[in-house]
Order: C-alpha cells, then structure tokens, then sequence
C-alpha cells in the first residue's frame, strides 16, 4: 500500500508589517530579522517531515521562506501564484484592527477580495497536487488568508491561528483531504 500524500501548509515567516498589524495582501515586504530566523527554525523543525517537493506563493516573504525551508530540505522551491495572498485591495498597508474597527470585520471592508475567490484560486491546486503524486511530502508556503479557508473548506468549524511560521499537517488518502494539525511551530 502506498503511504498518503502529506502536504504540510506554512504560514510564510514574519515581516515588518505583521508586526505593526498591517494588512499585507498583495504588498511585497521582505522579511524581518525576525522573520528570518522564524524561518530557519521552522525549516529546522520540518526536516524530519523528509520534504520531497516545496512550493511558494510569488510574494517575497512566502518566497524566502520557501527558499530557507527548501534547502533545509535539500529541495528547491517553485511559485505557484495559486497560493497567492488575499488582495486587501485599498486597505492594504492599514492597521486590520483600523480597518475593523471601521467596517466591522475585513471582509465586509470594500475592495477587499472575498475569501471565497481566494479558495477557488488556491483548492483546485491543492487537489492537482494530490492528483499528480500518490506520495511524499509537500510544503507550501502561503498566507493566513489562504491558509484559513482551506482548512475551513476541508474541516467546517476549525479554528487555526495560522500564527507567522507556522503550519498546518493535511493527508490525501485517495479519498479527500483530512486535517491532521494545525498550529504547529517550531
């Protein structure tokens, strides 16, 4: 019997902007000092995960993430733009707790693009990965806000934090996807 295909969902490592609680989206910042070394131990704390293939969403701190996780792992990493961040749209650069403050919730902030368009770019690559590999172990790194809806999608009702650095364990067992973790860190 074939061993499931794990994919392991990594919250890209920590920026300036997460750390003044900035809406980030489709903006590009590099990651912090501190966001470098969240990336290092967490691509230490994945090693034993034996990572066969590792992708990114194109943003900068998804990127190097997935550069630092990858060759950790001894792999390299590809862009997929399906794992794209949410766009906030004119928001992007404010204060969330601002925006929230302001409109109720982000979602209901203008301009802001719908979770539910983030899961139809990102589930549909999701389930190609499970159809084009039977086995092994896949890190990709995204973003809270696509991160969140497909655990949403899979399991109904969880709660993850989808903390910076973070991760969340899936298995495909020919059948559907199943959360095993959330919030994991190193």
């Amino acid at each position: 019997m074939t061993a499931p295909l794990h994919v392991l969902l990594v919250r890209h490592a920590r920026t300036l902007l997460n750390a003044e609680g900035r809406l980030r989206g489709l903006a590009n910042p590099e990651l912090d000092e501190v966001g470098i070394e969240q990336a290092h131990a967490t691509a230490r704390a994945l090693v034993p995960q034996h990572i066969t293939r590792v992708l990114s969403s194109p943003l900068n701190r998804a990127v190097t993430t997935a550069e630092i996780i990858a060759s950790e792992s001894g792999v390299t990493n590809d862009v997929d733009p399906a794992f794209n961040d949410r766009d906030y749209g004119p928001w992007t650069g404010h204060i969330k707790a601002d925006v929230i403050k302001e409109w109720g919730s982000v979602d209901a902030a203008p301009g802001v693009e719908e979770s539910s368009v983030v899961l139809a770019r990102a589930l549909p690559a999701l389930n190609a990965l499970a159809e084009g590999a039977d086995s092994g172990v896949i890190a990709i790194v995204s973003h809270d806000a696509t991160i969140r809806p497909i655990l949403q999608s899979i399991q109904p009702g969880i709660e993850a934090e989808v903390e910076n650095g973070s991760w969340a364990e899936l298995s495909w067992d020919g059948q559907g996807w199943k959360v095993l973790s959330v919030d994991n860190t190193a």
